[in-house]
């Protein structure tokens, strides 16, 4: 199981930016697939998941509205579209799979 998130960058507060997990090594199609993120002393928090079709999704409170998770099984890859971004948003994001991590890509919301 491969799990190799891109995307990540220094972005202004309001900004957007797309992540991208390109996944291997499994079926994609069928597990579940999430974002997690985890800020400079903070445990890491669910962000988003998505079921296996993709017509299933949640997210935390935190960023309901702004950010949208999407999978394309053809491509075997999961994004998180993150709009209107805010300094607390800062954090390195990691795509997940049951039991696998990917390596994580950093995010950073700054002016």
């Amino acid at each position: 199981v491969q799990l190799v998130e891109s995307g990540g960058g220094l972005v202004q507060p309001g900004g957007s930016l797309r992540l991208s997990c390109a996944a291997s090594g499994f079926t994609f199609k069928s597990y579940v697939m999430s974002w997690y993120r985890q800020a400079p002393g903070k445990e890491r928090e669910l962000v988003a998941n998505i079921g296996t079709a993709g017509y299933s999704t949640n997210y935390a409170d935190s960023v309901k509205g702004r950010f949208t998770i999407s999978r394309d099984n053809a491509k075997n890859t999961v994004y998180l579209q993150m709009n209107s971004l805010k300094p607390e948003d800062t954090a390195v994001y990691y795509c997940y799979r049951n039991n696998y991590w990917g390596q994580g890509t950093q995010v950073i919301v700054s002016s």
